[in-house]
């Protein structure tokens, strides 16, 4: 039973963003998204009382499974491996990573508003670091960087709109492992 209260939570939280993305967290009623689920409101009021409540379940969501990954990061020390970083990050972005960026970048005003703090801005921070050797040359540093900006942005149907959205993870996942390889060479990716 527990299961399925949170394939439902999961169900709410994914139609939510969907509507969110497609026409902007104001404009988007917690009627418009029962109607979706084609459920009542008082049933989606068991799961969220607001639409606030999903925004927040939303980036704690995503917040922990960034979390999860640097912990990963993290525990490797010295020894960890910029590719397996990339290749981790890249399962996260193939999730539900991209819908919510693009609501963050869509809905900015309304999120001021709602003062719900987006998580997201530190771990970046602490992705970045992991992935750029300390003491890098200037290049290096820009390279790391701009290996998650590929992952995000590659996975982006508006970036890649010519590219079969099944094939638009594997590109964002070779142009990111270009960039933290050393000297930007082809490098072997992880499926």
């Amino acid at each position: 039973m527990a299961g399925r209260r949170s394939d439902t939570r999961e169900r709410i939280q994914q139609i939510a963003l969907d509507l969110f993305v497609e026409q902007g967290y104001e404009k988007t009623s917690l009627r418009e998204i029962a109607e979706r689920l084609e459920v009542t409101k008082a049933a989606l009021y068991y799961h969220f009382r607001t639409k606030e409540d999903i925004v927040r379940s939303l980036f704690e969501d995503i917040a922990e499974a960034v979390d999860e990954v640097l912990d990963w990061a993290r525990e490797q020390g010295e020894g960890l491996s910029r590719t397996e970083l990339v290749n981790r990050l890249a399962q996260l972005v193939r999730g539900r990573f991209v819908p919510i960026w693009r609501f963050v970048q869509e809905n900015q005003t309304a999120l001021k508003e709602l003062h719900v703090s987006n998580p997201l801005m530190s771990r970046m921070q602490a992705i970045f670091q992991l992935l750029c050797p300390k003491g890098a040359d200037p290049e290096t540093q820009l390279r790391s960087r701009l290996a998650l900006v590929a992952l995000v942005m590659g996975n982006n149907p508006e970036v890649l709109a010519d590219t079969p959205e099944e094939d638009r993870p594997e590109v964002a996942l070779r142009v990111a492992l270009q960039l933290v390889s050393p000297r930007g060479r082809e490098v072997e990716t992880a499926t």
